[in-house]
């Protein structure tokens, strides 16, 4: 009798463990669908991506426009169109994943017709590239790298002014800040430096 108990108690054992065992198995299928849609959704099988990188010295009597932003500061950027460092790098990293050539290929600086350009019309530029080559831009994310000024107070209408030139969600335009750590150029505050990349979906 106590045998039988002995084999009857793992027999249930065995069949709760397999059932448990189904089941944490389903739920890891259903988890790894899930990722598997989202990327689907976001494009993240067959993205292309590409990176940006500006730089801007600083000089007296230019506004400082950052994101498509006029932000109060005693010195603006140097530069032939509004040298928006932040919407150029933006631009590359989106040309970039376009395998295209960078921005002064489209826009070169000695043209005329981009003399004190809005960034953010580079950004739509870029945007209508996308669409003429077949893809939808996802994403971007960017850093600003400066000691001054403080720039996070206006990243909410630098998002929006990014959102709607490139045509995205402002809650898929990403902005950080970040000094130098008073190294080098820009920690002598000497210019403004920003770093970005795109994502777009070829299809």
């Amino acid at each position: 009798k106590v045998v039988g108990k002995f084999l009857m108690a793992t027999s249930l054992y065995i069949r709760i463990f397999i059932l448990a065992t189904r089941k944490t198995a389903a739920l890891l299928i259903q988890r790894i669908c899930d990722c598997l849609s989202i990327c689907h959704v976001l494009g993240c099988a067959s993205a292309m991506i590409g990176i940006g990188y500006d730089v801007h010295c600083f000089a007296d009597n230019r506004p400082l426009i950052l994101g498509g932003v006029e932000i109060p500061h005693q010195r603006g950027l140097d530069g032939h169109s509004d040298a928006d460092v932040l919407c150029h790098a933006i631009a590359d990293a989106v040309l970039g994943a376009l395998g295209e050539p960078d921005i002064g290929h489209f826009f070169p600086p000695g043209d005329p017709a981009c003399k004190g350009i809005s960034s953010l019309k580079i950004l739509e530029k870029c945007r209508e590239r996308c669409e003429q080559l077949g893809c939808r831009l996802i994403n971007v994310d960017s850093t600003i790298i400066a000691e001054a000024p403080k720039v996070l107070p206006y990243r909410d209408a630098m998002k929006e002014a990014i959102a709607g030139a490139l045509g995205l969600p402002p809650a898929r335009v990403g902005i950080k800040a970040t000094t130098n750590e008073r190294l080098g150029f820009i920690g002598r505050e000497e210019g403004i430096a920003a770093m970005a990349v795109a994502m777009l979906d070829p299809h």
